[in-house]
């Protein structure tokens, strides 16, 4: 079993940057995938970025692309998501995720963190 903490969340003007981290516990981290999705008020929640578990392959949604990065380091055990040029529809609470594949899809995660708050104002 994996458990998530999201940590990196907060509020920033339009153009500037955060970086995400997501800690796991659990000796089994380096086996799976891990993605990044997002929830805005009132919205479905949405994958942004994925990342296989040697960190060779990665997925991003459109919006994102040259965006945002995935990244992990298997020995601390975290995956990260640099957020540049951040725009106010990034705004939404981001959770991440793991995944025995490399996947898009909600239901293709099994282990789930509490998320963290990203606030991007005009």
């Amino acid at each position: 079993q994996v458990q998530l903490v999201e940590s990196g969340g907060g509020s920033v003007q339009a153009g500037g940057s955060l970086r995400l981290s997501c800690a796991a516990s659990g000796r089994t981290f380096s086996t799976y995938a891990m993605g990044w999705f997002r929830q805005a008020p009132g919205k479905e929640r949405k994958f942004v970025a994925a990342i296989s578990w040697s960190g060779w392959s990665t997925r991003y949604v459109d919006s994102v692309k040259g965006r945002f990065t995935i990244s992990r380091d298997n020995a601390k055990k975290t995956v990260y998501l640099q957020m540049n040029s951040l725009k106010p529809e990034d705004t939404a609470v981001y959770s991440c995720a793991a995944s025995d594949e490399l996947a898009t899809m909600t239901s293709e995660y099994r282990y789930w963190g509490q998320g963290t708050q990203v606030t991007v104002s005009s």
